[in-house]
């Protein structure tokens, strides 16, 4: 079989190393960012120490120092899997067949590090993977396969991905490695479809409770579970998760707090309400119920609406 230089992290980076190493590949290095102290292990490094290969943990892939150490030029292909930092050209086409890379979206379109957020928050019904190979831009390589899927109108940025994205997309990004390695020539994209936003920020997240439920609903749940969107409570920010649609029409103003419950916290926004499952305040993350009571919400109260452009505290 071939010999693979897999750079990544976390649980997907994992499984994708699983499934190159039951299919036979040697594995060259496997590459993931920095390991600091304090914070939790990355699977993906566990998983290569446990296999007994060799692991690169840097905080930069850039500069002479950090390309004699990956070696790319010694493996026949380069897998980047779920891959956050950048990783210089020279070092993804230094493999014989170069390199693939995953990316959560029909690309061109939704290009940048946020593009499953991005998508809920714009309100699209479908989605996917694409894997392509890297080239100088943003995401902008040419294509070896995309596969499409469903978004449902509930799922939260993390809902679809654990639940569709990733599992699809382990099984893309071992097929495409299958394809560069036997030869497959990626189609080019075509840059009058491309569109890029950026990384998603407390900035993009704030709510304002004067726009349209429907907009709201796919603001939180995009924004769930990072940034999380959020809004104001007696001065104090308020981060909403697991939104639903409630009711399509109330007559209390935006903002006002309809009812509190084990189903969760109700808000009237323009052109209906929303019921929000979890909360986060500075008494920490939980179900609605137990965060509004620490907080003392309660049904008749009045949620600020957050700037986009607020400084958070």
């Amino acid at each position: 079989m071939s010999k693979i230089v897999l750079f990544g992290q976390a649980a997907f980076g994992k499984a994708v190393l699983e499934g190159l190493l039951s299919q036979g590949h040697e594995i060259t290095a496997v590459c993931t960012p920095e390991e600091k102290a304090g914070k939790a292990v990355d699977p993906l490094a566990v998983a290569a120490r446990e296999a007994g290969l060799r692991l690169v943990s840097r905080k930069s892939y850039k500069g002479e120092d950090a390309f004699a150490e990956v070696n790319p030029g010694c493996a026949d292909l380069g897998v980047l899997a779920f891959v956050t930092q950048i990783i210089p050209l020279a070092m993804v086409d230094a493999p014989g067949s170069a390199s693939i890379c995953f990316h959560p979206s029909l690309l061109p379109a939704y290009q940048g590090g946020s593009a499953i957020a991005w998508q809920l928050i714009n309100g699209e019904t479908r989605g996917g993977v694409t894997l392509f190979r890297p080239d100088a831009g943003m995401d902008t390589g040419p294509i070896y396969l995309c596969k499409e899927l469903e978004i449902g109108p509930d799922d939260s940025a993390g809902s679809y991905y654990y639940g569709k994205v990733f599992e699809t997309g382990v099984a893309a990004t071992l097929e495409a490695a299958a394809m560069a390695l036997d030869g497959v020539v990626p189609e080019p994209q075509d840059p009058a479809l491309a569109s890029y936003q950026p990384l998603c920020r407390d900035r993009h997240a704030g709510v304002d409770w004067s726009r349209p439920a429907a907009e709201l609903h796919n603001l939180v749940r995009g924004c769930d579970p990072s940034p999380g969107a959020h809004c104001r409570f007696a001065g104090q920010v308020l981060r909403l998760y697991g939104s639903r649609r409630a009711q399509d029409l109330v007559s209390q103003a935006p903002g006002t707090v309809l009812s509190l419950s084990d189903q969760g916290l109700e808000v009237a926004a323009a052109g209906g309400s929303l019921l929000f499952k979890k909360l986060k305040a500075q008494g920490g993350k939980g179900p609605a119920a137990e965060i509004a009571d620490f907080l003392g919400i309660a049904p008749g109260d009045v949620l600020d609406s957050c700037d986009t452009h607020d400084e958070l505290s």
